[in-house]
This record gives C-alpha cells, sequence and structure tokens, in this order.
C-alpha cells in the first residue's frame, strides 16, 4: 500500500510508521510542520519519504495520485486548542478540510483514517456504556473541532468521495519524552517521570477518579486494522468508531508504578489539586461500550501492568 501519515513527526506517527514500515509491500509518506524522521525499521529507503509541509499552503507536496491510505495524525492537542482558538481550529479544522479536499479531487475513494477522541463526548453522559450512538457534546474546543472534522468526513464518505473513518481515541498511556499540551498528560507523566527519576504532579487526589486508556502498541495495532476494514462495515454516513480501551484508576496507576518500578518510585508523585481542572477531568466518561469496535476485528488492553511493562521494554530499546 502507498500510506500517506500526518503528523508524522509526533509521537503516535512515528510508531504508527514504524509497524508499517515492517511490511516491506507498504511504501509511506510522512509529512509534518517539521520533517518526520524515517522508521528505524526501514531498510529499503525508496519505501519512505520525508516531506515537511503545512497543510494549509502545501498539501499538493503531499497529496499526489495513487494513495491508497491516508492516516491523519496532525493537530493541535486538548489544552494547547483550549489556549489558543484560533490556532486550534487552524490546524484541527483548516488543515483537515485542506488535505480532505485534495484527497477528494486527486484520490477519489481513498481510504482515510482520522484520528479523532473521545474528547466529543460531554456532559450528560450515560453512567455506563458510551458508545457511537451517544449524543456528541464536547465540553472542550478540540472536541468540537473534531466533531466538524468527523461530520466533513462523513458528508465526503457519504458522496463517494473518500471512504473514511473517523477513530475516536481514549487517552494513550504511557507516551515517552516530555508532557504533551493534552489535558491528561499527567496520566503517562504519573509513570514516566518517575521511572526517570523526576517528580510528578498530579493535579487531582482521589485514587478512585477512573479514566478510559489504552496503550501506544494497542492503538498502532487498531489503527492498522483501520486500514482493511470492509468499506461497508458502517453506514456511509456514520464512520465514527470508539477505539477500545479500559478504566484505569489512579490507584491503579500507582500500584503498577510500585510493581513494575519499585515502592521508591512512588515517593515522586506530588498530589497537589488545581481546582479549575477538576469540573472538566470530572465531565468525562470512564466507561464506553467498544462492542462496535471489537466486532470490526479491533483488539483492547487489559493491565496497566503490561502497559508499564511495554513502556520500559520501548524506552531501553531506544
Amino acid at each position: 500500500m502507498r500510506i500517506l501519515i500526518t503528523g508524522a513527526a509526533g509521537f503516535i506517527g512515528q510508531i504508527v510508521a514504524q509497524r508499517l514500515s515492517q511490511d516491506e509491500s507498504n511504501e509511506l509518506i510522512l509529512t509534518d510542520v517539521i520533517e518526520p524522521q524515517p522508521p528505524l525499521s526501514t531498510n529499503a529507503p525508496h519505501r519512505c519519504t520525508c516531506v515537511k509541509a503545512d497543510l494549509l499552503d502545501d498539501v499538493q507536496k503531499v497529496v499526489t495520485k495513487g494513495l491508497d491510505a491516508v492516516i491523519i495524525l496532525h493537530g493541535i492537542m486538548s489544552s494547547g486548542a483550549e489556549a489558543d482558538l484560533q490556532l486550534g481550529y487552524r490546524v484541527n479544522v483548516d488543515a483537515t478540510r485542506s488535505l480532505l479536499d485534495a484527497l477528494a479531487t486527486t484520490c477519489p475513494g481513498v481510504r482515510v483514517v482520522y484520528a479523532s477522541s473521545e474528547a466529543v463526548y460531554g456532559r450528560p453522559l450515560p453512567a455506563k456504556g458510551v458508545n457511537e450512538s451517544t449524543v456528541t457534546t464536547p465540553e472542550m474546543s478540540y472536541g468540537c473541532q473534531k466533531i466538524i472534522c468527523e461530520t466533513i468526513i462523513n458528508d465526503y464518505t457519504r458522496r463517494g468521495l473518500l471512504n473514511g473513518f473517523s477513530l475516536r481515541f481514549p487517552t494513550v498511556s504511557i507516551r515517552p519524552g516530555k508532557p504533551t499540551a493534552a489535558v491528561t498528560s499527567f496520566l503517562s507523566g504519573i509513570i514516566r517521570e518517575p521511572m526517570n527519576g523526576e517528580v510528578c504532579v498530579l493535579p487531582l487526589a482521589e485514587r478512585t477518579w477512573k479514566h478510559w486508556m489504552c496503550s501506544p502498541r494497542t492503538l498502532v495495532q487498531n489503527i492498522s486494522i483501520a486500514l482493511i476494514i470492509p468499506a461497508d462495515a458502517l453506514p456511509s454516513h456514520r464512520r465514527a468508531i470508539n477505539v477500545p480501551g479500559f478504566a484505569v484508576t489512579v490507584q491503579d496507576m500507582l500500584d503498577a508504578l510500585s510493581e513494575v518500578g519499585g515502592k521508591e518510585k512512588l515517593d515522586l508523585v506530588r498530589e497537589e489539586p488545581k481546582p479549575g481542572l477538576q469540573s472538566l477531568l470530572h465531565s468525562w466518561a470512564d466507561d464506553y461500550d467498544n462492542s462496535l469496535a471489537l466486532s470490526l476485528g479491533m483488539v483492547r488492553d487489559t493491565s496497566f501492568v503490561e502497559s508499564v511493562q511495554d513502556f520500559l521494554k520501548t524506552t531501553r530499546s531506544t
């Protein structure tokens, strides 16, 4: 397959490219506003092209005839989009619309896998079993921007211009590297920072607070599965899928940190509640019905301890 990945300089973009490059039949085009790096596993340089491009100004640099699939991962993350309204809409909506229009013209019917988010949901929410039929009422600009793009993808797919699926990601934990602009960044930091000998500050003191998450490894596997879902698996005007996750409490995360890293790592976790953040954290759903995604062949994590072990394997191999 000839696959274009946007946002390819980011963490998810890099690990998606790494996985897809292992299939020697794939040819990858990686693009971002900074030039991405080719995946380490690419032993045939001609199978991976890296392009620095702004999708609002340079979309024709990366949208060419012959694309089989596009994975849309670029974006300004949650708190970043909330802090700068215009930047969030420029990157998350305008650049995505520019890309989708170019694809519809140049590669009509191409498979599009769009990285949406569970931030599309907001209160009121059912106590259990949030699913794709739950009304979307986002409480952040980020979620609003994701819904706009999902709706465009639905319309373009209905018209036969694209063959799109919008994947509503759970929070991805544990991410390596530095903290991101996501509100949920502390959900990686609770493991990552202590494992690196650094302090992590938790913005809440409720050990029973839980969040719906998935590991990077499982997310990448499900993105790969989305590339081959039959086009008629969903109605052409309803293309959203809640990517499987599982509920993890703060206490679960601390227990996993202690089990894998040692009890002394707990001393590096500080609880400093931020009152302004409490309402937002409690507005998020923590129980999803992922039966649609599972029926389409997607998979889920079952243990946060395994997520921590995966994180250590990844960081030790780089």
